[in-house]
């Protein structure tokens, strides 16, 4: 899909975005985003598996977690369709597949912590090593552009997966540390505080723009050009325009 998708940005009219807007460009822009977007969490959970396998989880290997297959790590419809319709929607990365680890089998709380990091410094990491490959490697405008926006949603979803948030990696990685009534609380909320997170993203204009806000000066620092990553979130949002 992504090489689909970069192939018609590449050869797409992408300045079209300020006249007629060109089909190809702006399919090209959306296959290569929502393709990397999926890859990209399998990487994520890839990061928690292969940290909580090295941390003292012995299960990881047999489920299949250590593959890099998208399929183990997913739920078709809930971990893919849901979130990438979100994507296309409101343009905010919402948490996708998840993998159940033991934490019981973790050797030390600093292992706990790290193994719900791994996954946020993955998409950072990829985020990153985009903004990199983009500076160093000569490519048409097109793909310039979805790359760019795609190595922001990178930033933007380790953005939102680091918040102290339970049901979020943040709080997994603050949780070993805290009382028992803390986590107790974190349990009770879990299923339903990232929901109310995303609900005051997609009400709360002034929420989505300070996370945005953010997420632009981390991948400003990373190299990336914040024209770029505007122009390919306009193509992949094209519908709003």
């Amino acid at each position: 899909m992504s090489v689909v998708g970069g192939f018609l940005a590449a050869y797409g009219d992408s300045a079209s975005l300020t006249g007629s807007k060109d089909p190809m460009f702006i399919a090209g822009v959306v296959l290569l985003v929502a393709g990397g977007w999926i890859a990209s969490l399998t990487l994520h959970e890839f990061g928690h598996a292969i940290v909580a396998y090295r941390g003292g989880d012995g299960s990881i290997p047999d489920k299949g977690y250590l593959t890099l297959d998208v399929r183990r790590y997913t739920d078709p419809v809930l971990s893919i369709v849901l979130p990438l319709v979100f994507l296309l929607i409101g343009g905010i990365p919402l948490p996708g597949g998840a993998v159940w680890i033991n934490r019981g089998a973790l050797r030390t709380r600093a292992t706990s912590m790290w193994v719900s990091l791994a996954g946020p410094l993955s998409n950072l990491g990829a985020g990153a090593a985009l903004c990199l490959v983009i500076a160093l490697v000569p490519m048409a405008q097109g793909l310039f552009y979805g790359l760019s926006y795609l190595a922001l949603l990178q930033v933007m979803t380790f953005l939102i997966n680091i918040l102290p948030i339970p049901g979020l990696d943040g709080w997994g990685a603050l949780e070993p540390y805290l009382s028992p009534q803390a986590r107790e609380f974190g349990a009770r909320v879990r299923p339903w505080a990232p929901l109310v997170l995303f609900a005051l993203l997609f009400a709360f204009q002034a929420v989505s723009n300070l996370l945005w806000d953010v997420a632009r000066a981390i991948f400003g620092a990373l190299g990336g050009s914040d024209l770029a990553g505007v122009i390919g979130q306009a193509a992949f949002l094209f519908w709003r325009n």
